[in-house]
């Protein structure tokens, strides 16, 4: 019997049978690592949000729970865990867990009445782009920035360090292979929490014999280094006064795999923990084709796409396939909603690996560019020995960094503002293209950026607010605050809610003849708590945190 008769002579005996050829890009050995997507949420479960990830989501105008909010039914998880497989991640947003079984329990699972599909998990694996230089300084020195100061000039970042914007105040998740902390360049890093996803506990640098044997936190070390440094004199990163997320996501070996599950789970937490940008070097392709590329396919693309939904500002570096046969950007950087980064060297000139656009639907990629040829780093694993390293791993984290800066200078712009900023100030702007996109990153001018504003009304501009910080705070039981106008000011709406996001009061101020108004909120009718006051008004709105202690 030949090969074709013998598998539709199985097709029939088992009808509802996977077919292992289906779901051969989730092949682990004998094993396959699998997504299983399930039919209904629990709708009476949410996620527990950060209180940061609420401040970012009022001021985007999400208020209350999204339905990516609900979480996975927990009694699918329980049906699936009592077949005995392994649950190596869960998917609230997806609607799924990430499984690895044999095919034979896959079948099982396959055939629970809530189970809405089966698709393989793709491992990817991408060449170690780092090309040392050993431990020489081929780069300008200065005083404060030593040899990181080419990279950060060139990104024109020294000016907002200047005026006092360091990235303080905005949260960065960064996802890589793992990060030891123990260099000088990290003393002052305001780490907020961390997670291995690869081994599902809180240790991000490497614990196992075979971690250390394969340099794991490696890559991951080095790249935070070059947005999160400090050790004047030596390294200064763009974003050194941001707070930080870190996510292990990436197995090191002879090449790093990737799984795309570990992604799509880290942003997931990173997003529910507060997260305002994102920075990973993840690049996806294998099993993928050319006309995948169209932000839709991609989970990884899918999620970027949720999180950005929700006010995350997501960077990923462009990829190292430029002189390779795929040549083009690597997934999530297909997403429309992402900065995707190229890598020029300190000419300014497009690296040769660094991944080129379009889009298989034809939209210019990478976004912006920065330095990605021999850009300044720290040496894993010392505490005080610097080196450099190529790759767009290496320009995404100035792209990050520099993303967090504007951030801090503009709070209250959105994800997608800042983004906008960043494209329409960089080099070539006016005539990008799909090496360099819209060009070369300039922080103090995005920093500056002018948004065009639709008036449908000539005679009405939006009004310039300053809204002063809560007084007192923490208070008992009332807080107020002043806003203040160079005009007369105009209807202005008080909204209140609570650590969940939902609404507890509204408060409306009619246009007055004044320039200042103090509005004063009662909360002695509330528990103590963390509550958010989000102030709309005509062209703009302000959201604080304030904390009643009745």
């Amino acid at each position: 019997m030949n090969a074709f008769l013998f598998f539709i002579f199985l097709s029939l005996l088992h009808p509802n049978d996977i077919n292992p050829q289906t779901i051969e890009a989730g092949r682990r050995g004998d094993l396959y690592r699998v997504w299983v997507y399930f039919d209904k949420k629990d709708f009476k479960r949410i996620v527990d949000l950060d209180s940061a990830s609420i401040e970012r989501r009022l001021k985007h105008g999400i208020v209350g729970p999204t339905k990516n909010d609900y979480l996975i039914n927990q009694s699918y998880i329980d049906q699936v865990k009592r077949l005995e497989v392994e649950i190596k991640n869960q998917s609230r947003w997806l609607n799924a867990v990430s499984i690895i079984a044999d095919i034979e329990k896959i079948n099982l699972i396959k055939k629970l009445p809530f189970v809405k599909k089966i698709e393989p998990v793709y491992q990817h694996t991408k060449k170690k782009s780092i090309q040392t230089i050993g431990d020489r300084n081929d780069q300008s020195r200065d005083i404060e920035y030593g040899s990181s100061y080419d990279q950060i000039e060139q990104i024109n970042c020294r000016i907002p360090h200047i005026a006092g914007y360091f990235g303080q105040g905005v949260r960065v998740l960064y996802l890589d292979t793992g990060y030891e902390l123990g260099h000088n360049a990290y003393d002052s890093l305001n780490l907020i929490a961390q997670y291995d996803f690869i081994n599902g506990d809180v240790n991000t640098s490497n614990e196992t014999d075979q971690e250390i044997t394969d340099n794991q936190d490696d890559h991951g070390t080095i790249c935070l280094s070059v947005m999160a440094g400090y050790d004047p004199g030596n390294l200064i990163g763009p974003s050194f006064k941001s707070e930080y997320l870190l996510a292990k996501t990436e197995v090191m070996a002879d090449e790093i795999y990737q799984e795309v599950d570990n992604y799509v789970a880290a942003i997931e937490w990173g997003e529910a923990l507060g997260a305002d940008v994102t920075c990973a070097s993840l690049g996806y392709y294998d099993w993928y084709d050319y006309d995948d590329l169209d932000g839709n396919t991609a989970a990884t693309s899918i999620a970027v796409d949720i999180a950005s939904s929700l006010g995350v500002l997501c960077v990923n570096s462009a990829g190292n396939e430029g002189d390779d046969p795929w040549y083009y950007i690597c997934t999530p950087a297909d997403a429309d909603s992402i900065i995707a980064v190229g890598a020029v060297n300190r000419d300014g000139t497009i690296a040769n690996f660094s991944s080129r656009g379009p889009t298989y639907d034809g939209r210019i990629k990478p976004e912006v560019c920065a330095l990605g040829v021999n850009t300044y780093c720290i040496r894993s694993n010392t505490e005080d020995i610097y080196r450099t390293a190529s790759g767009t791993s290496f320009s995404a984290p100035l792209a990050a960094g520099a993303a967090a800066v504007i951030l801090s200078a503009n709070p209250e712009w959105t994800n997608m503002q800042v983004r906008e900023a960043m494209m329409m100030t960089a080099s070539i702007s006016n005539s990008p293209d799909n090496m360099y996109g819209y060009g070369i990153l300039n922080t103090w001018a995005a920093i500056n950026y002018q948004f065009t504003t639709g008036i449908k009304n000539e005679e009405m501009i939006p009004y310039a607010l300053k809204v002063l910080d809560a007084y007192p705070n923490p208070f008992n039981p009332t807080t107020s605050i002043r806003i203040q106008s160079e005009s007369i000011l105009p209807n202005i709406i008080l909204s209140i809610f609570n650590v969940k996001g939902q609404l507890i009061q509204t408060m409306k101020k009619e246009t007055t003849n004044a320039y200042w108004m103090d509005v004063k909120w009662d909360g002695s009718r509330n528990s103590s708590g963390v509550y958010f006051i989000k102030i709309d008004w005509p062209g703009g709105n302000r959201t604080q945190k304030i904390t009643l202690l009745n």
